[in-house]
Protein backbone atom coordinates (compact mmCIF):
# COMPACT_ATOMS: atom_id res chain seq x y z
CA UNK A 1 0.00 0.00 0.00
CA UNK A 2 1.55 3.43 -0.65
CA UNK A 3 2.23 6.07 1.46
CA UNK A 4 -0.44 8.36 0.45
CA UNK A 5 -3.18 5.17 0.52
CA UNK A 6 -1.91 5.16 4.15
CA UNK A 7 -2.51 8.96 4.98
CA UNK A 8 -5.40 9.50 3.52
CA UNK A 9 -7.53 5.73 4.76
CA UNK A 10 -7.09 7.31 8.37
CA UNK A 11 -10.34 8.13 9.97
CA UNK A 12 -10.60 12.04 9.84
CA UNK A 13 -12.37 14.64 11.70
CA UNK A 14 -15.21 16.06 10.45
CA UNK A 15 -14.74 19.88 9.86
CA UNK A 16 -17.08 22.21 11.53
CA UNK A 17 -14.74 25.32 11.96
CA UNK A 18 -11.97 27.12 10.43
CA UNK A 19 -9.74 25.73 12.86
CA UNK A 20 -10.45 22.01 12.03
CA UNK A 21 -9.69 22.95 8.60
CA UNK A 22 -6.44 24.20 9.31
CA UNK A 23 -5.30 21.40 11.23
CA UNK A 24 -6.08 19.32 9.17
CA UNK A 25 -4.93 20.88 6.46
CA UNK A 26 -1.31 21.20 8.48
CA UNK A 27 -1.47 17.44 9.09
CA UNK A 28 -1.65 16.99 5.44
CA UNK A 29 0.90 19.90 4.19
CA UNK A 30 3.85 18.16 3.70
CA UNK A 31 1.75 15.71 0.98
CA UNK A 32 0.33 18.40 -0.77
CA UNK A 33 3.08 20.03 -1.23
CA UNK A 34 4.69 16.80 -2.49
CA UNK A 35 1.84 16.42 -5.25
CA UNK A 36 1.71 19.92 -6.42
CA UNK A 37 5.67 20.10 -6.38
CA UNK A 38 5.46 16.94 -8.83
CA UNK A 39 2.42 17.57 -10.68
CA UNK A 40 1.41 14.06 -10.35
CA UNK A 41 -2.10 12.90 -9.37
CA UNK A 42 -3.28 16.43 -8.90
CA UNK A 43 -7.01 15.75 -8.87
CA UNK A 44 -7.29 12.61 -7.27
CA UNK A 45 -4.59 13.59 -3.94
CA UNK A 46 -4.88 17.21 -3.67
CA UNK A 47 -8.04 18.62 -5.22
CA UNK A 48 -10.53 16.25 -4.55
CA UNK A 49 -9.52 15.93 -1.34
CA UNK A 50 -9.20 19.84 -0.25
CA UNK A 51 -12.62 20.63 -2.06
CA UNK A 52 -14.42 17.70 0.00
CA UNK A 53 -13.23 19.68 3.58
CA UNK A 54 -13.66 22.87 2.08
CA UNK A 55 -17.42 21.74 1.15
CA UNK A 56 -18.03 20.21 4.80
CA UNK A 57 -16.74 23.79 6.12
CA UNK A 58 -18.59 25.86 4.16
CA UNK A 59 -20.39 25.23 0.47
CA UNK A 60 -19.01 27.91 -2.02
CA UNK A 61 -15.67 27.98 -1.37
CA UNK A 62 -13.06 27.06 -4.25
CA UNK A 63 -9.13 27.01 -4.73
CA UNK A 64 -6.45 27.66 -7.15
CA UNK A 65 -3.07 26.53 -6.50
CA UNK A 66 0.48 26.50 -7.84
CA UNK A 67 3.96 26.67 -7.29
CA UNK A 68 5.14 30.96 -6.65
CA UNK A 69 8.43 30.02 -6.61
CA UNK A 70 10.91 27.19 -6.24
CA UNK A 71 10.04 26.59 -2.51
CA UNK A 72 7.07 28.17 -1.78
CA UNK A 73 3.08 27.11 -3.08
CA UNK A 74 0.55 29.16 -3.19
CA UNK A 75 -2.77 28.72 -2.28
CA UNK A 76 -5.94 30.80 -3.25
CA UNK A 77 -8.63 30.39 -1.59
CA UNK A 78 -11.91 32.19 -3.68
CA UNK A 79 -15.67 32.33 -3.35
CA UNK A 80 -15.97 32.97 -7.10
CA UNK A 81 -17.56 36.08 -7.16
CA UNK A 82 -20.21 34.98 -4.70
CA UNK A 83 -20.66 38.19 -2.78
CA UNK A 84 -21.99 36.62 0.51
CA UNK A 85 -18.86 34.20 0.08
CA UNK A 86 -16.43 37.04 0.46
CA UNK A 87 -16.32 37.68 4.03
CA UNK A 88 -16.15 34.10 5.24
CA UNK A 89 -13.03 32.90 2.82
CA UNK A 90 -10.99 36.02 4.35
CA UNK A 91 -12.08 34.82 7.73
CA UNK A 92 -10.85 31.16 6.81
CA UNK A 93 -7.43 33.12 5.40
CA UNK A 94 -7.02 35.54 8.10
CA UNK A 95 -7.05 31.81 10.98
CA UNK A 96 -4.93 30.12 8.21
CA UNK A 97 -1.28 29.17 10.17
CA UNK A 98 2.30 29.50 9.33
CA UNK A 99 2.84 26.21 7.70
CA UNK A 100 6.27 26.24 5.99
CA UNK A 101 6.70 26.07 1.85
CA UNK A 102 2.74 27.92 1.91
CA UNK A 103 1.72 31.06 1.11
CA UNK A 104 -2.39 31.30 1.60
CA UNK A 105 -4.31 34.38 -0.18
CA UNK A 106 -7.85 35.20 0.07
CA UNK A 107 -9.37 36.08 -3.22
CA UNK A 108 -8.20 35.87 -6.98
CA UNK A 109 -5.46 38.55 -6.52
CA UNK A 110 -5.01 41.28 -9.43
CA UNK A 111 -2.48 40.89 -12.20
CA UNK A 112 -0.13 42.92 -14.17
CA UNK A 113 -1.92 43.61 -17.44
CA UNK A 114 1.94 43.36 -19.26
CA UNK A 115 1.79 39.66 -18.46
CA UNK A 116 -1.37 38.80 -18.29
CA UNK A 117 -3.00 36.66 -21.60
CA UNK A 118 -5.76 34.42 -21.19
CA UNK A 119 -6.51 31.55 -23.01
CA UNK A 120 -10.17 30.26 -22.97
CA UNK A 121 -12.34 28.13 -25.16
CA UNK A 122 -9.65 28.75 -28.21
CA UNK A 123 -9.64 32.77 -27.71
CA UNK A 124 -6.59 34.51 -26.30
CA UNK A 125 -7.45 37.63 -24.22
CA UNK A 126 -5.02 40.15 -23.93
CA UNK A 127 -4.24 44.36 -23.78
CA UNK A 128 -3.46 43.96 -28.01
CA UNK A 129 -7.58 42.60 -28.13
CA UNK A 130 -9.62 44.16 -25.34
CA UNK A 131 -10.89 47.95 -25.02
CA UNK A 132 -13.99 49.24 -23.52
CA UNK A 133 -15.74 52.54 -22.47
CA UNK A 134 -18.08 53.69 -19.99
CA UNK A 135 -21.76 54.00 -20.46
CA UNK A 136 -23.61 56.61 -18.68
CA UNK A 137 -27.02 55.66 -17.36
CA UNK A 138 -29.26 58.52 -17.16
CA UNK A 139 -30.77 59.08 -13.64
CA UNK A 140 -28.34 56.94 -12.66
CA UNK A 141 -24.67 58.81 -12.06
CA UNK A 142 -23.44 56.81 -9.46
CA UNK A 143 -23.76 53.30 -11.86
CA UNK A 144 -20.82 52.49 -13.23
CA UNK A 145 -21.71 50.56 -16.71
CA UNK A 146 -18.76 49.49 -18.92
CA UNK A 147 -19.06 48.31 -22.34
CA UNK A 148 -15.72 45.60 -23.39
CA UNK A 149 -15.10 44.71 -27.05
CA UNK A 150 -12.97 42.03 -28.32
CA UNK A 151 -11.46 41.68 -31.79
CA UNK A 152 -12.46 39.01 -33.09
CA UNK A 153 -16.88 38.91 -31.20
CA UNK A 154 -19.54 37.80 -33.58
CA UNK A 155 -22.86 36.42 -32.78
CA UNK A 156 -21.41 33.17 -33.27
CA UNK A 157 -18.98 32.85 -30.73
CA UNK A 158 -20.60 35.62 -28.09
CA UNK A 159 -20.72 32.99 -25.18
CA UNK A 160 -17.31 31.85 -26.00
CA UNK A 161 -15.69 35.32 -25.71
CA UNK A 162 -18.10 36.87 -22.87
CA UNK A 163 -16.37 33.89 -20.71
CA UNK A 164 -13.32 35.03 -21.66
CA UNK A 165 -13.57 38.23 -20.76
CA UNK A 166 -14.77 37.73 -17.31
CA UNK A 167 -11.97 35.65 -16.35
CA UNK A 168 -9.54 37.79 -17.53
CA UNK A 169 -11.53 40.77 -15.73
CA UNK A 170 -11.15 38.50 -12.83
CA UNK A 171 -7.54 38.24 -12.71
CA UNK A 172 -6.61 41.50 -14.60
CA UNK A 173 -8.81 43.66 -11.76
CA UNK A 174 -8.41 40.87 -8.99
CA UNK A 175 -11.72 39.23 -7.66
CA UNK A 176 -12.77 42.06 -5.44
CA UNK A 177 -12.44 44.97 -7.33
CA UNK A 178 -13.72 42.80 -10.86
CA UNK A 179 -17.36 41.91 -8.50
CA UNK A 180 -17.87 44.54 -6.73
CA UNK A 181 -16.92 47.76 -8.59
CA UNK A 182 -18.47 47.07 -11.64
CA UNK A 183 -22.10 47.38 -11.69
CA UNK A 184 -22.79 46.43 -15.21
CA UNK A 185 -20.99 45.07 -18.40
CA UNK A 186 -21.98 44.86 -21.97
CA UNK A 187 -19.85 42.49 -24.08
CA UNK A 188 -20.16 44.22 -28.10
CA UNK A 189 -18.45 43.37 -31.08
CA UNK A 190 -16.53 46.72 -32.68
CA UNK A 191 -18.96 47.30 -34.99
CA UNK A 192 -21.74 47.92 -32.18
CA UNK A 193 -19.86 50.25 -29.98
CA UNK A 194 -21.24 53.66 -29.96
CA UNK A 195 -18.27 55.78 -28.23
CA UNK A 196 -14.87 55.78 -28.57
CA UNK A 197 -12.80 52.71 -27.61
CA UNK A 198 -10.06 52.96 -24.55
CA UNK A 199 -7.59 50.42 -24.26
CA UNK A 200 -8.43 48.30 -21.59
CA UNK A 201 -5.01 49.07 -19.81
CA UNK A 202 -6.99 52.01 -18.38
CA UNK A 203 -9.70 50.10 -16.92
CA UNK A 204 -8.33 49.49 -13.38
CA UNK A 205 -7.00 53.11 -13.07
CA UNK A 206 -10.72 54.70 -14.09
CA UNK A 207 -11.79 51.94 -11.69
CA UNK A 208 -10.08 53.08 -8.81
CA UNK A 209 -10.93 56.76 -9.76
CA UNK A 210 -14.43 55.95 -9.86
CA UNK A 211 -14.09 54.30 -6.39
CA UNK A 212 -12.00 57.10 -4.64
CA UNK A 213 -14.86 59.80 -6.25
CA UNK A 214 -17.84 57.51 -4.80
CA UNK A 215 -16.46 56.97 -1.39
CA UNK A 216 -15.49 60.67 -1.34
CA UNK A 217 -19.38 61.57 -1.95
CA UNK A 218 -21.04 59.12 0.39
CA UNK A 219 -18.69 58.06 2.87
CA UNK A 220 -20.49 57.95 6.60
CA UNK A 221 -23.97 58.92 5.25
CA UNK A 222 -26.77 58.53 7.84
CA UNK A 223 -30.02 59.09 8.08
CA UNK A 224 -32.46 59.27 10.71
CA UNK A 225 -35.17 56.79 9.76
CA UNK A 226 -36.84 56.74 13.53
CA UNK A 227 -40.46 58.55 11.98
CA UNK A 228 -40.71 56.85 9.28
CA UNK A 229 -43.58 54.66 8.26
CA UNK A 230 -43.98 51.37 6.70
CA UNK A 231 -46.82 51.21 4.57
CA UNK A 232 -49.53 48.16 4.01
CA UNK A 233 -49.98 46.79 0.36
CA UNK A 234 -51.67 44.55 -0.95
CA UNK A 235 -51.65 43.16 -4.84
CA UNK A 236 -52.97 40.00 -6.80
CA UNK A 237 -50.36 38.46 -8.83
CA UNK A 238 -50.97 36.88 -12.31
CA UNK A 239 -51.85 33.44 -11.30
CA UNK A 240 -54.62 35.14 -8.77
CA UNK A 241 -52.21 34.31 -5.75
CA UNK A 242 -52.21 37.73 -3.41
CA UNK A 243 -48.94 39.49 -1.91
CA UNK A 244 -49.01 41.64 1.11
CA UNK A 245 -46.21 43.63 1.60
CA UNK A 246 -45.11 46.37 4.16
CA UNK A 247 -42.62 49.00 2.98
CA UNK A 248 -40.68 52.20 4.32
CA UNK A 249 -41.47 54.60 1.32
CA UNK A 250 -40.22 57.47 2.78
CA UNK A 251 -36.75 55.78 2.86
CA UNK A 252 -37.35 54.79 -0.76
CA UNK A 253 -38.34 58.37 -1.41
CA UNK A 254 -34.37 59.16 -0.05
CA UNK A 255 -31.67 60.87 -2.69
CA UNK A 256 -28.68 59.17 -1.56
CA UNK A 257 -29.46 55.68 -1.68
CA UNK A 258 -26.37 55.09 -3.49
CA UNK A 259 -24.76 55.54 -0.22
CA UNK A 260 -26.19 52.22 0.76
CA UNK A 261 -25.62 49.99 -2.26
CA UNK A 262 -25.79 46.59 -1.51
CA UNK A 263 -29.15 44.71 -0.92
CA UNK A 264 -29.31 42.13 1.53
CA UNK A 265 -32.43 39.61 1.31
CA UNK A 266 -33.62 37.09 3.40
CA UNK A 267 -36.21 35.02 1.70
CA UNK A 268 -38.08 32.24 4.27
CA UNK A 269 -40.49 29.27 2.66
CA UNK A 270 -43.06 27.57 4.49
CA UNK A 271 -46.48 25.83 3.38
CA UNK A 272 -49.00 28.40 2.19
CA UNK A 273 -51.13 26.08 0.43
CA UNK A 274 -53.99 26.27 3.22
CA UNK A 275 -54.13 29.61 2.90
CA UNK A 276 -53.46 31.08 -0.63
CA UNK A 277 -49.82 31.16 -0.52
CA UNK A 278 -50.07 33.22 2.97
CA UNK A 279 -48.65 31.61 6.53
CA UNK A 280 -50.85 29.91 8.76
CA UNK A 281 -51.33 32.06 12.54
CA UNK A 282 -48.26 29.98 13.96
CA UNK A 283 -46.24 30.24 10.74
CA UNK A 284 -46.86 33.88 11.18
CA UNK A 285 -45.95 34.11 14.70
CA UNK A 286 -42.63 32.49 13.53
CA UNK A 287 -41.99 35.05 10.76
CA UNK A 288 -42.65 37.93 12.98
CA UNK A 289 -39.99 36.77 15.20
CA UNK A 290 -37.53 36.48 12.45
CA UNK A 291 -37.96 39.67 11.41
CA UNK A 292 -37.80 41.30 14.96
CA UNK A 293 -34.39 39.37 15.31
CA UNK A 294 -33.20 41.00 11.74
CA UNK A 295 -34.01 44.36 12.80
CA UNK A 296 -32.34 43.76 16.14
CA UNK A 297 -29.19 42.75 14.49
CA UNK A 298 -29.21 45.51 12.11
CA UNK A 299 -29.16 48.59 13.04
CA UNK A 300 -29.45 52.25 10.94
CA UNK A 301 -26.70 53.31 12.56
CA UNK A 302 -24.35 50.67 11.97
CA UNK A 303 -25.43 51.05 7.93
CA UNK A 304 -28.13 49.09 7.52
CA UNK A 305 -31.27 50.09 6.36
CA UNK A 306 -34.78 47.97 6.57
CA UNK A 307 -36.87 48.33 3.88
CA UNK A 308 -39.39 46.01 4.17
CA UNK A 309 -41.30 43.11 3.42
CA UNK A 310 -43.11 41.00 1.29
CA UNK A 311 -45.44 37.60 1.25
CA UNK A 312 -46.98 35.92 -1.41
CA UNK A 313 -46.85 32.10 -2.55
CA UNK A 314 -44.97 30.68 0.82
CA UNK A 315 -42.40 32.76 0.62
CA UNK A 316 -41.74 35.63 3.07
CA UNK A 317 -39.03 37.83 2.07
CA UNK A 318 -37.22 41.30 3.94
CA UNK A 319 -35.09 43.52 2.41
CA UNK A 320 -32.20 45.76 3.90
CA UNK A 321 -29.90 47.82 2.10
CA UNK A 322 -26.26 48.37 3.49
CA UNK A 323 -23.80 50.31 3.46
CA UNK A 324 -21.15 47.46 2.99
CA UNK A 325 -21.07 43.65 2.36
CA UNK A 326 -18.87 41.92 4.62
CA UNK A 327 -20.21 42.54 8.30
CA UNK A 328 -23.75 41.80 6.91
CA UNK A 329 -22.90 39.00 5.87
CA UNK A 330 -21.61 37.30 8.60
CA UNK A 331 -24.87 38.74 11.10
CA UNK A 332 -27.17 37.59 8.23
CA UNK A 333 -25.17 33.88 8.10
CA UNK A 334 -25.37 33.85 12.09
CA UNK A 335 -29.23 34.54 11.29
CA UNK A 336 -30.08 31.94 9.25
CA UNK A 337 -28.43 29.37 11.78
CA UNK A 338 -30.11 29.95 14.74
CA UNK A 339 -33.66 30.02 12.48
CA UNK A 340 -32.53 27.00 10.38
CA UNK A 341 -33.71 24.36 12.63
CA UNK A 342 -37.39 25.88 12.39
CA UNK A 343 -37.82 26.87 8.54
CA UNK A 344 -36.21 26.75 5.08
CA UNK A 345 -34.39 30.67 5.18
CA UNK A 346 -31.77 31.67 2.50
CA UNK A 347 -30.14 34.88 2.17
CA UNK A 348 -28.25 36.94 -0.55
CA UNK A 349 -26.65 40.41 -1.22
CA UNK A 350 -26.32 41.93 -4.39
CA UNK A 351 -25.00 45.35 -5.91
CA UNK A 352 -28.29 47.78 -6.14
CA UNK A 353 -26.54 51.22 -5.88
CA UNK A 354 -30.27 52.63 -6.54
CA UNK A 355 -32.68 49.88 -4.71
CA UNK A 356 -34.37 49.50 -8.76
CA UNK A 357 -35.22 45.84 -7.40
CA UNK A 358 -37.77 47.59 -5.24
CA UNK A 359 -38.97 49.63 -7.95
CA UNK A 360 -42.48 48.39 -7.82
CA UNK A 361 -42.95 49.89 -4.55
CA UNK A 362 -42.12 53.49 -6.17
CA UNK A 363 -38.96 55.99 -5.03
CA UNK A 364 -36.65 54.66 -7.89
Amino acid sequence: MSFLTNLFSKKEITINTNEDFWKWFAANSKTFYAVIKSRKRFKEDFFDKLSQKLDELKVGYFCQTGMLNENTVELILTAEGTIKNMAFVEDLVADAPEIPGWKFTAHKPEMGIDRLAINARGYTFNKDNLSFYADEIVGCPDEISLVVAHNELTAENQKEISIGIYIFLDNYLGEIRSNTTIDDLRILPKSETTEELIPIEKLKSYLIWREKEFTEEYNNMVIDISEHQHVSMGATLSNGSPLLAAINTDLLKWDNKASHPWILKFEMSFNGSAHNGLPDSQTHKLLCEIEEEVELQFKDFNGHLYLGRETSEGVRTIYLACNEFRDCSRIAHKVVEQYKPFIDIIYDIYKDKYWQSLSQYGGY
